[in-house]
């Protein structure tokens, strides 16, 4: 037997086996990659917060919102993504810029 498994076919405490380790490693840097797009995002919305200031448009946009929704859900589901999680992310995202929309009208 390898020094790497144990008799009942497991990796010996403390150590993962390197398939595990591989995928583990793939969603690091896929975590990392989501945090520099949504990083992006919010410099994009930010922007728009202030745009929206400037001309006095109101900080939501429920049209628009409704629009994203209803694209995201489409790209969830060509994408193999359950699209109510993708829509309650999206919802979640759009809550938070809408927020900052909100400090940013009021000056803040």
């Amino acid at each position: 037997m390898s020094d790497d498994v144990t008799e009942t076919g497991t990796a010996p405490a403390g150590e993962v086996p390197p398939e595990l380790a591989a995928l583990r490693s793939s969603i690091d840097n896929i975590d990392a990659a989501l945090v520099h797009l949504l990083a992006e995002r919010f410099k994009c919305t930010q922007r728009v917060g202030v745009l929206k200031a400037e001309q006095q448009l109101p900080p939501a946009d429920p049209a628009r919102e409704e629009r994203q929704i209803t694209r995201l859900r489409s790209l969830a589901t060509s994408a193999g993504l359950d699209p109510v999680f993708a829509e309650k992310f999206l919802n979640f995202v759009i809550a938070e810029v809408i927020h900052h929309h909100q400090r940013i009208a009021e000056g803040g």
